[in-house]
């Protein structure tokens, strides 16, 4: 905005508001969307990652929009006859039957373009079918793969933008939200060349990232424009970015060191990584949906296997997006080693012995980080790792060698197992087009604030209204059933997350 790069954005400021916004901890895409869509925290409504533990298992299981134990904003918002339109949020798959429609987020169990599954209503489909995700690979980055990257992703706003305004034209919505997710992926990849400072730079590419926000701001200018002079509007982010350096933490290692972790021969995990060398790129996606069963159990392997459970008492999944640790528990792992008398004052102590190496700035009980009924979902140790010169270090999955180490020049572009260039950040930003005296507003004030700019109650949140208060009473919150992914959806998901280099 300074540069007079993002003309609509500024206008938006000098309007209203312009203020840091504060994300979950982690900031990460599942529980900060929910967060953001609900006015609670994690442990409220139950979401912490794409995947989670199945209980009594060395396993995973993918966690979609069945599974949020609160409210979205458009589910409170249909029920008091509010007309709503949502494109594209993270972790609305399956739709839900809203008063108006609903486009589902990237985390549908499709390769990169929507089908009827995830758009309600299904007739709405021939509309939206040229709604497409990032349409490449973000794990191998070889040449002439950011040129590529570049033109798709400034290709994706246009088309995101296009679809938008015909449905924004349509009716005169009362809540309409989009999520553009170019902004995202041009700053995992682009960051090193952004950054001229960043110790992964290098030459080149050297204007991808304004480009992709100049590309935004001329989307959101036309957004404006369609939706006329007197609307509520708000620009939210769910967490900020920043540069990612050259140091690698391995927290397996680093517990099997302590003593608290030891390693096994590996059985499956060599499987993935066979399939993953070898299989060609475009066969991946039908091969993992074909050989479903294969594909959950290589995971797993990648995951769980090489630990010897019988003499570990903690390990982690190993997250770049989510550090974190799990205690091998009596009574709910398969294996537990840790009685559940002990399980407090053994979380109190790893915390404390993680905090006095010098690569983890902070580690926190989760019910330090997070409070509901949910707080048992979560990992028992969240961590936040520390920063080199303002550079953050990569969590990076190891079965033996050392608790730190350092990529090489040839790995800076990142991609598999060498971590993100740009990595997410706890500080977001939100633009209001209203003025508000809140001085450190976090994403789960969003909801509220929707609610109270359209005079409707809501259930209980954590967050408040940036605005005036919402009316008075509370609206019901509806009955929630979990509905599982089937073993061909969690096929899709997965390598949907694996191209994404979500899972490694």
């Amino acid at each position: 905005m300074a540069e007079g790069r993002l003309p609509h954005l500024a206008a938006l400021r000098a309007r209203g508001t312009c203020l840091p916004l504060r994300s979950t901890v982690p900031p990460a895409t599942f529980p900060a969307w929910t967060t953001c869509v609900t006015g609670v925290n994690p442990g409220k409504h139950g979401i912490f990652d794409f995947t989670e533990m199945i209980p009594g298992h060395y396993a995973l299981r993918f966690v979609n929009a069945t599974f949020r134990k609160a409210p979205a904003l458009w589910t409170v918002l249909s029920q008091a006859g509010k007309r709503v339109g949502i494109l594209g949020v993270p972790g609305t798959y399956p739709p839900e039957p809203v008063n108006g429609f609903m486009v589902s987020g990237f985390d549908s169990p499709v390769a990169t373009r929507v089908d009827a599954s995830f758009v309600w209503p299904p007739s709405l489909h021939p509309e939206v079918r040229a709604w497409r995700f990032a349409d490449f690979q973000e794990t191998e980055i070889g040449e002439g793969w950011h040129d590529r990257a570049l033109n798709s992703l400034l290709d994706g706003i246009a088309l995101k933008e296009d679809i938008a305004v015909r449905l924004l034209a349509r009716e005169p919505w009362d809540f309409f939200m989009l999520v553009f997710g170019e902004s995202d992926t041009v700053s995992h990849h682009f960051w090193l060349f952004h950054d001229p400072r960043s110790p992964r730079h290098r030459p080149g590419f050297e204007d991808a990232i304004r480009k992709v926000y100049e590309r935004l701001d001329a989307a959101v200018g036309r957004l404006l424009a369609t939706a006329g002079g007197e609307v509520c509007v708000a620009v939210v982010s769910d967490h900020g970015f920043g540069g990612a350096g050259t140091g690698v933490v391995h927290l397996n290692n680093w517990l099997a060191a302590q003593g608290h972790l030891h390693f096994a021969p590996e059985r499956s995990g060599g499987m993935k990584r066979f399939a993953l060398r070898w299989a060609p790129e475009a066969w991946r996606g039908a091969l993992f949906r074909r050989f479903s069963g294969l594909a959950a159990r290589a995971e797993g392997g990648s995951r769980f296997g090489g630990i010897d459970w019988a003499r570990t008492r903690a390990w982690s999944e190993e997250l770049n997006y989510f550090p974190s640790i799990r205690v091998n528990l009596q009574g709910r792992e398969p294996e537990g080693q840790v009685p559940p008398e002990h399980y407090d004052a053994f979380v109190r102590e790893l915390c404390a012995q993680l905090e006095t190496w010098d690569a983890v700035a902070r580690a926190r009980p989760r019910g330090e980080v997070c409070h509901g009924p949910h707080v048992g979902r979560a990992p028992d140790i969240i961590l936040e790792l520390a920063e080199e010169d303002g550079y953050s270090l990569s969590c990076l999955r190891s079965r033996g060698g050392p608790p730190f180490s350092r990529i090489r020049p040839d790995e800076y572009y990142g991609g598999k197992e060498r971590g993100m260039t740009g990595t997410h950040r706890p500080m977001g930003v939100l633009l209001l087009s209203e003025r508000t005296h809140a001085a450190q507003p976090g994403l789960e004030d969003i909801a509220p604030t929707v609610l109270a700019a359209l005079g409707v109650a809501g259930p209980p949140m954590d967050g408040k209204s940036l605005l005036a208060e919402a009316a008075d009473g509370v609206a019901e919150a509806p009955d929630i059933v979990e509905a599982p992914y089937s073993p061909e959806e969690e096929a899709m998901i997965e390598a949907r997350l694996r191209a994404l280099g979500y899972l490694e």
